[in-house]
């Protein structure tokens, strides 16, 4: 097997990148989700109530965030020295604001009032006790530092999707690309389609990660990047054929066991 690419998201819900190499920190990838926005009311604000966010590119250079979109010219974002605590799950994390300049770009993207955060240390947020270890924390992505999932698996989920168009009278739809589910790292090679359900451990180029769950999945895989518009697939197929403990199934969540880097073409060892 052997990594096929890699993704990072530096604020969350935005567009992402594929990158030919990555370094891994104990919390993800540099750079990965280390902004996100926020609501009115100070919540955290994803592509699932707003899908209009993907719309954003954010790049970092030199540790400097740049914001470009349809809507206005880009934006170089400073954040400033005032702090608040956001609600990240059940866990509350203090981040530091981006400021007006920020808030005002965001929000004519949005269509209403937001403001961005940044997570100044990312060593704040610890990871679920129930599926990681004491020492173990994550930036400002769902739950854990990386995402893993594998084009053998997308290729048998598209073959489901298809079959289940075909007994429903309907038109084949195009596969589902794999930045629907935004993985941090993609698989090529594995011989059986969520083979990787069964992983605890993983070894990419030199840099040992452990699994700690399956990835569940929500609405914003059902939205097309393209026009921003929700359908009914993946959500409807997985639940026909992934469907377990109330939820859906796309993928595997991991935690570096160190620092590393890792890079496209890497073999990948399951320990």
């Amino acid at each position: 097997m052997r990594l096929a690419s890699i993704h990072f998201y530096p604020v969350k819900s935005t567009a992402g990148h594929e990158i030919h190499e990555a370094e891994v920190q104990p919390w993800g990838l540099a750079d990965d989700r280390r902004y996100l926005i926020t609501d009115e009311r100070g919540e955290v604000l994803t592509a699932r109530e707003q899908p209009r966010l993907l719309a954003c590119v954010a790049r970092v250079d030199d540790g400097t965030l740049t914001l470009t979109g349809p809507h206005a010219a880009p934006l170089r974002v400073t954040p400033d020295d005032t702090m608040s605590t956001v609600l990240m799950g059940r866990t509350p994390v203090e981040l530091t604001d981006c400021g007006d300049d920020a808030a005002r770009w965001l929000s004519e993207l949005a269509g209403r009032p937001v403001r961005l955060k940044w997570l100044d240390d990312p060593t704040r947020r610890p990871v679920n006790p129930d599926y990681g270890r004491p020492e173990d924390r994550v930036s400002l992505a769902d739950g854990y530092p990386l995402l893993l999932t594998s084009t053998a698996s997308l290729a048998r989920l598209n073959d489901w999707i298809v079959e289940g168009a075909l007994e429903r009278g309907e038109q084949a739809p195009e596969p589902l690309p794999m930045h629907r589910f935004r993985p941090n790292v993609v698989i090529d090679g594995v011989g059986t389609p969520f083979a990787e359900d069964e992983w605890k451990r993983v070894r990419i180029g030199a840099v040992d990660f452990r699994v700690s769950k399956g990835c569940d999945r929500c609405v914003l895989t059902t939205i097309d990047t393209a026009t921003y518009t929700k359908g009914k697939e993946p959500i409807r197929t997985l639940s026909r054929h992934r469907r377990w403990d109330g939820k859906v199934w796309f993928g595997i969540n991991l935690i570096p066991d160190g620092p590393g880097r890792i890079m496209t073409g890497d073999s990948v060892t399951i320990l």
